[in-house]
C-alpha cells in the first residue's frame, strides 16, 4: 500500500506509479449487473474463505475485486485473494492471477459509491503522464466492511497497469 496522505477533498492519495509482482489468486469470475454487484461480492467471499480453508492455502492479501473492461450495465469481475501457493480448482473457486509491471497506484478513503471519481482521477494522472491505462484493473479492500462502521473509515488501493 502507498504511503501518500489522502486528500479530504478528493478522497484519494496522491497517486504514484510501483512496480508489482505477478501475484498467484484464488478467485470467482462473473460477469454481473451493476445492481448485483453486492449480492456478488457477499456471495464469493463466503464461497471463497470456505474452499480456502479447506484446501489450507494462505491468504497473503486483502480481499480484492480484478475489473476487466470499463463497467456498463455490467461489469466482468473476479473476487479474491491473493494465495500461497495456488489454489486447487472447486467449484466456482478457481486459480488466477494479478499482473505484475509497471502500476498506478492510489488509496481511495471513503465509501464505495466515491470509487468511481477516484478511478477518473487516477486515469487522468496516468494520461497527464503521457502513460496508456491497461484494460483490466484491480482494487485492494484495504479496510474491510462490516455494518456498524462509518464508511468514511474505508480505505480502497487502486491499482491500474500502465504501459510506457
Amino acid at each position: 500500500m502507498t504511503g501518500s496522505r489522502p486528500d479530504i477533498e478528493t478522497g484519494a492519495s496522491e497517486p504514484e506509479l510501483v512496480s508489482v509482482h505477478p501475484a498467484t489468486t484464488a478467485v470467482i469470475r462473473g460477469v454481473v449487473a451493476m445492481a448485483d454487484l453486492r449480492n456478488f461480492f457477499d456471495r464469493s467471499f463466503r464461497m471463497l474463505a470456505e474452499t480456502i480453508s479447506t484446501q489450507g492455502v494462505d491468504i497473503v492479501s486483502p480481499a480484492f475485486g480484478l475489473y476487466r473492461g470499463h463497467p456498463g450495465d455490467t461489469v466482468d469481475l473476479e473476487v479474491g485473494f491473493v494465495t500461497d501457493p495456488a489454489i486447487r480448482p472447486e467449484d466456482e473457486v478457481i486459480a488466477g492471477s494479478l499482473p505484475g509491471g509497471h502500476v498506478a497506484r492510489a488509496v481511495h478513503v471513503g465509501g464505495f459509491d466515491g470509487l468511481g471519481s477516484s478511478w477518473e482521477r487516477l486515469r487522468t494522472w496516468i494520461q497527464e503522464r503521457g502513460l496508456a491505462p491497461g484494460t483490466a484493473r484491480w482494487e485492494f479492500y484495504v479496510t474491510e466492511p462490516s455494518p456498524e462502521m462509518d464508511p468514511c473509515d474505508l480505505r480502497t488501493e487502486l491499482n491500474w497497469p500502465v504501459a510506457d
